[in-house]
């Protein structure tokens, strides 16, 4: 069972042209042109036709990054001996050979760059900082601070197979002090990125659009003779920090879960720059998941950590509020999971053992690493958050259950029960593989049962307010605490996001806002008033939006309880579409590391 995740409704009218504002709408074409900056050419995308063809109409165009954005060098090989000047000459034969038979074959909508990085979905220059931006409205005196949004927006332009989770780590800030608003956008400077700008080329392999098969299997053997001959360096990792987002122990965090985060810091008048990967003195030896979770009360760090190839398949860990890490707890499972997202409740971690697998000899096979095991019984296992081994860990089985994330979770002592929220998503792997399956993203009420070891799952709005849901958060005040109230962004027409939901989550009942016209979001963003606070829902929802008629980006701020718009800033350039956020006030902006 598999569903294509795809991002470009009308793959004939592509828009990854820019501007030197990168604001004018694109015209539509044909055909899209990549350029091959490792073998000083140009390739094409036929739009009737998913292999690279030799077609001249050009229409993808990435920025050329004029100073002080990033500048690509041609490949230095000035620092290199003979002996690792004919291994890369090899090894760039090689893969020539290689982008040759992958060009031969159609690519998968799930990994075709002209469907995954298209329209709004397509990459932006950094931006350095712009102020005194045009706000129409009046921005609540209690938002004071920056927030920030991650998003996967790549340098260089695909060579071959891209999902849209593959790109680079781009971190989208908007300062707002004294009801006055800043903008910048700067790429996250992971060790990846680091070494692709100086290499000249993206050289590290892609972890969803080109590890399939027999050609994904090649690419690693080229990416580790590389680093065997040092003309890379594999060993500091291979991540893109391109997900999630979060402010702890003095530090802003940027994550995804193929590597460590990385440390972002916030300078005085708004701007973005990278301190570093963040081991946490130490501490921290594997990769973290982009979703870890703050105790509002106890200040406490939970996290996860999977590998895809060696047991332990998935670790449980957690840090005290000043940084000091817990011994990892690890979690037995049969086979390496996807575990994108979890929970926590005052008491426990909540973690979901679900039905996407990683099973690495399916490359041998030809196929997909990841797929969906229709064999397996998809359960969660609840584990006290103070355990120091898994032998406490409750299991139960919740059939047939996806949640890409969970928005929620909590005690039910009167029942015996931890009740989870999150969305669960039909077909299980619809963003990684590809068929026409419609998916569907359902807000759910999952029960487990401790005792019984039984579950029960709820649709939370009634059938005939459904709609797909997905991205979005509770009061993060209230996290691990039964809530009242969700904020998710209403997915649809899918992939896109033409607004967002308030969910009664006791009641079902809706309330939308939606963006209009031609407009488009994100996740929303719900930030409490304060300290001052009357009620769970005393706050605003911030979300980028993008205008596919004008080309104009905004932020906007609506107010939570009376779900109307309180203000737009009108942004400087386009904000691709992302993935998750935060925000930062200034008393903390005052106090990083």
């Amino acid at each position: 069972m598999a569903c294509s995740y795809v991002l470009t409704p009308n793959p004939t009218k592509l828009n990854l042209s820019f501007a030197p504002s990168d604001l004018d709408a694109p015209s539509p074409s044909s055909s899209v042109s990549f350029t091959d900056t490792k073998h000083g050419r140009r390739s094409k995308l036929s739009s009737t036709n998913s292999s690279i063809s030799d077609s001249t109409t050009t229409l993808v165009n990435f920025p050329n990054y004029p100073s002080p954005n990033p500048v690509i060098p041609e490949k230095d090989t000035s620092r290199w001996n003979p002996l690792q000047r004919a291994a890369s000459a090899a090894l760039d034969f090689a893969e020539t050979a290689l982008l040759k038979r992958e060009r031969s074959k159609p690519l998968p909508k799930t990994i075709d760059p002209r469907h995954q990085i298209s329209g709004n979905y397509a990459p932006v220059p950094e931006q350095p900082v712009k102020s005194s931006l045009s706000v129409d409205g009046k921005i609540p005196d209690c938002i004071d601070g920056v927030y920030l949004r991650n998003g996967a927006n790549p340098l260089f332009e695909p060579v071959s197979g891209h999902h849209l989770f593959d790109g680079d780590g781009m971190v989208h800030a908007v300062k707002i002090i004294n009801g006055e608003a800043s903008y910048s956008c700067r790429f996250t400077e992971t060790e990846r990125l680091v070494q692709e700008k100086q290499i000249g080329s993206p050289i590290f392999p892609k972890a969803i659009g080109e590890l399939h098969g027999h050609s994904g299997i090649a690419r690693l053997m080229l990416f580790y003779a590389r680093g065997l001959f040092g003309l890379l360096n594999h060993k500091n990792g291979t991540g893109v920090a391109n997900a999630g987002l979060v402010y702890f122990h003095d530090r802003l965090l940027a994550m995804s879960e193929d590597d460590l985060p990385y440390q972002v810091r916030i300078t005085d008048n708004g701007d973005l720059e990278t301190v570093g990967r963040f081991d946490f003195d130490g501490q921290l030896n594997s990769a973290m998941i982009a979703h870890p979770k703050i105790d509002p009360e106890t200040k406490e760090l939970f996290a996860l950590s999977y590998d895809v190839v060696k047991k332990p398949y998935l670790k449980y860990f957690r840090f005290s509020p000043d940084g000091e890490k817990s011994p990892d707890v690890e979690i037995p499972l049969a086979s390496p999971t996807m575990m994108h997202d979890f929970a926590i409740t005052e008491n426990f971690v909540v973690i979901p053992d679900q039905q996407v697998v990683f099973q690495l000899s399916d490359m041998f096979l030809g196929k997909s690493p990841v797929k969906y095991d229709g064999e397996k019984i998809s359960r969660f296992g609840i584990l006290p958050r103070n355990a120091k081994d898994a032998s406490e860990m409750v299991w139960v089985e919740s059939p047939e259950t996806f949640c890409f994330h969970l928005w929620n979770a909590w005690e039910s002592p009167e029942t015996d029960e931890v009740v989870v929220i999150g969305s669960c998503m039909t077909p299980a792997d619809s963003i990684f593989n590809e068929c026409d399956e419609q998916l569907d993203s359902v807000l759910s009420e999952i029960r487990l049962n401790l005792k019984t070891g039984k579950s029960t799952r709820i649709t939370i709005i009634p059938g005939s307010d459904q709609m797909n849901l997905e991205a979005g958060m509770v009061n993060r005040n209230l996290l691990g605490r039964k809530t009242r109230y969700a904020y998710l962004a209403i997915a649809e027409p899918w992939p896109r996001v033409s607004g967002f939901a308030k969910v009664d989550l006791s009641t079902g009942e809706v309330k939308n806002h939606f963006y209009g016209g031609k407009k488009f979001g994100g996740e929303p963003f719900f930030l409490p008033r304060g300290l001052e606070s009357d009620g769970e829902d005393d706050g605003y929802i911030m979300s980028f939006v993008h205008d596919e008629e004008s080309w104009v980006s905004e932020l906007q701020i609506v107010n939570a309880v009376t779900m109307e718009l309180e203000a737009t800033v009108k942004l400087p350039s386009r904000v691709p579409y992302g993935f998750h956020g935060t925000f930062v006030n200034s008393a903390d902006m005052l106090n990083q590391a």
